[in-house]
């Protein structure tokens, strides 16, 4: 099935090698439009999640970007909608199978800290596995037996750093707790998560960080803070609120990304 998906895909958009992955949270599918080469739809790649959630953009996006070739995701499948904490692996084998060496996630998220408000930006340095699952569960290799230091790639994390300077901007860094979804967090549980250490929290990334890692990509993850998480403010946390508040910080880290880019094609 592998070799088919690639033949679909270089058929598309041609055989060059990716260099680089990108998936996109909420608020960010315009930036696909961006790119430069050819967009297919997930139906027509087995194996690929289907639109589950409303404001992503379920396309596979390949070409030149800012210099350099990528390879967009436009969406992304979470662990509640299915209950499968894998359900991303398919889209990342591909992505290695197209020769990329490294992913870039992004993510919308609730701050726990009082500076970080909505629109800023927060890059992870690392991150908490809240929900106890784990998407290598059943694999049968020694592989699976993944080193999580420095999961969230240091070079790269210095590079974004460089381009956030750049651009005149404020990168925050921090730890984001993965939690399971689709109901929000509750007062108790931010309690709990900031007690141990998280600065944000969200339903997507930690797994993709996983398989990323589990299949030799170096990562990187920005998240997009929304909201202030439960009982950090008198706010009414919701998706919709999620939706509204998303574009705000996704014009920053749009900025932040293509400078990376020029900055990576040099």
């Amino acid at each position: 099935m592998m070799e088919a998906l690639l033949q679909t895909i270089r058929a598309r958009a041609g055989a060059a090698p990716v260099r680089l992955g990108l998936i996109l949270g909420s608020g960010l599918g315009h930036l696909a439009e961006a790119v430069e080469g050819a967009a297919i739809d997930y139906a027509d790649l087995p194996g690929f999640p289907h639109a589950g959630v409303s404001g992503h953009n379920p396309k596979l996006v390949i070409g030149m970007l800012e210099g350099v070739r990528v390879a967009v995701f436009g969406g992304r499948a979470h662990y509640y909608e299915s209950g499968r904490g894998d359900a991303m692996r398919k889209p990342l084998e591909v992505l290695a199978a197209l020769g990329a060496e490294a992913l870039i996630l992004t993510n919308a998220a609730g701050s726990l800290v009082a500076a970080n408000r909505p629109g800023d930006l927060m890059m992870l340095n690392d991150h908490i596995n809240f929900s106890g699952l784990n998407p290598l569960i059943g694999e049968k290799s020694d592989a699976r037996f993944v080193n999580m230091t420095d999961c969230y790639d240091p070079a790269m994390r210095a590079a974004l750093q460089a381009a956030a300077k750049a651009e005149g901007q404020s990168l925050a860094e921090g730890v984001y707790a993965w939690y399971s979804g689709p109901s929000f967090e509750t007062k108790a549980e931010i309690r709990t998560l900031k007690i141990i250490g998280a600065d944000a929290v969200g339903m997507s990334t930690v797994p993709e960080c996983i398989l990323a890692r589990f299949l030799g990509l170096k990562v990187a993850a920005i998240s997009t803070i929304t909201n202030m998480a439960a009982g950090m403010s008198d706010e009414h946390i919701s998706h919709e609120h999620t939706k509204t508040m998303a574009p705000v910080g996704a014009a920053k880290l749009e900025t932040l990304l293509r400078r990376y880019l020029r900055d990576l094609a040099v």
